[in-house]
């Protein structure tokens, strides 16, 4: 009989203790549950993503959860599903090599790779994934319960000197193009590099118009600061920074000042937040990462002419360095702390979401596309409306993407 009534007395305490957490802060359970019905019901966007990179990898299955696992990969169809994200723009990714002839026809050589990767993923998970090319082909996608899958082509350097090409492009499916990465090419002058040719090149004037032509958005991320007023000045639609964040917060030159975020505003653009964690913050010091990672660029030659095996090994001890000396990442509040900047300074219809989770992206709490509802858990618990956070989730990008669409129909309408 003592040791029931211990018994009971542990239960009872146990009962206790855990009625007093659920009725701990009920507000807080409240405002959870709604902001999984405000992300539920918001068209959800990812305006950039790096994961084509594991596509080019004839292993990589899309439709598999990769979140214990390692080499570390973010984005995959279950990933999607669990962080509701209803869409996202997978990049075609190309670093920049040299402007010669032979390193043009590489470029050109290694977008057509990636395009076709992407198209074999598409083609293996038609039931789950469908590219998108438009508004109306987003509706259509998301209607049949399935993802949308949006391209873009991060690096202009692919164009080569022919003007052709961008339509080329277009017709692989790209919806925008990021003018350059972070060395100049021939279309403009980058953020990381010297300057060139001050700003947006003779040759980038005539890419901006042919992209305004076809109905492309003009990406400003990664571009220098003259580059982007130029595109600002030059293009007939509004401009994106696809993955960009604020430079008042994160003194990084590829962020946005706030000058840029307001004339961004004033040509009716849209920076897309990203959670690249050291634009998001200022990263502490960690010498024994950077040598790490600094000595694999020079084993597999700057990651150039890698072939599919290299490449495996190469990003296999490239994302291991991240377990052996874990970076310090920036928070789901760092991040959130950028939009209310970014509103404060350019408004609340110039501001979204850009991850680029498999090209750096992920914060903590935020570190897989699973995960991609704590912004809007953390957007709600400072006051947001669900008006405020759809726009931010989707609709402020689908705005600058109509116009750009319209943009072009009327060009067509006029030939």
């Amino acid at each position: 009989m003592k040791y029931l009534g211990l018994i009971i007395a542990t239960l009872l305490l146990l009962l206790t203790c855990n009625i007093s957490r659920s009725a701990e802060n009920p507000d807080n359970t409240r405002k959870s549950r709604k902001a999984s019905r405000i992300h539920a019901r918001a068209v959800t966007i990812d305006s950039h993503n790096d994961t084509p990179m594991w596509f080019t990898d004839s292993n990589y299955n899309f439709a598999a959860d990769h979140r214990n696992l390692r080499p570390r990969n973010r984005v995959d169809f279950p990933g999607m599903n669990a962080g509701g994200l209803d869409a996202a723009f997978f990049a075609v990714f190309v670093g920049q090599g040299e402007r010669t002839e032979a390193g043009n026809i590489k470029a050109h050589h290694d977008a057509i790779r990636t395009f076709n990767a992407i198209h074999r993923q598409l083609e293996l998970h038609h039931n789950d994934i469908e590219k998108a090319g438009s508004v109306s082909d987003l509706k259509r996608v998301l209607k049949t319960g399935k993802k949308a899958m949006f391209i873009g082509l991060e690096n202009g350097y692919p164009i080569g000197k022919e003007l052709k090409n961008v339509e080329k492009f277009y017709n692989l499916g790209a919806r925008y193009i990021t003018l350059c990465h972070s060395k100049n090419n021939d279309i403009c002058d980058s953020a990381n590099d010297t300057t060139e040719h001050n700003g947006v090149s003779e040759f980038g004037k005539t890419v901006i118009a042919e992209m305004n032509r076809l109905g492309m958005m003009v990406d400003v991320s990664h571009v220098s600061d003259k580059s982007f007023y130029d595109a600002i000045q030059l293009s007939k639609t509004p401009v994106i920074a696809s993955h960009s964040c604020a430079r008042a917060l994160c003194n990084n030159p590829r962020n946005l000042s706030d000058d840029m975020l307001k004339a961004l505003a004033e040509d009716g653009g849209v920076i897309q937040m990203c959670i690249l964690s050291s634009y998001v913050k200022t990263p502490a010091p960690n010498p024994e990462r950077d040598s790490a990672q600094a000595a694999l660029r020079v084993k597999y030659r700057g990651f150039k002419d890698l072939n599919e095996a290299e490449w495996a090994k190469a990003r296999d001890e490239w994302y291991a360095i991240d377990d052996i000396f874990p970076q310090e990442l920036a928070t789901v509040a760092d991040v959130v702390d950028h939009i209310d900047h970014i509103v404060k300074i350019a408004g609340i219809k110039h501001v979204g979401i850009g991850t680029d989770f498999d090209g750096g992206g992920a914060v903590k709490g935020c570190e897989y596309v699973s995960e991609m509802e704590s912004i809007t858990q953390e957007l709600l618990r400072r006051g947001y409306s669900a008006r405020e956070i759809k726009l931010i989730w989707g609709k402020n990008l689908l705005r600058v993407i109509k116009k750009t669409e319209k943009y072009a129909a009327k060009n067509m309408q006029n030939i």
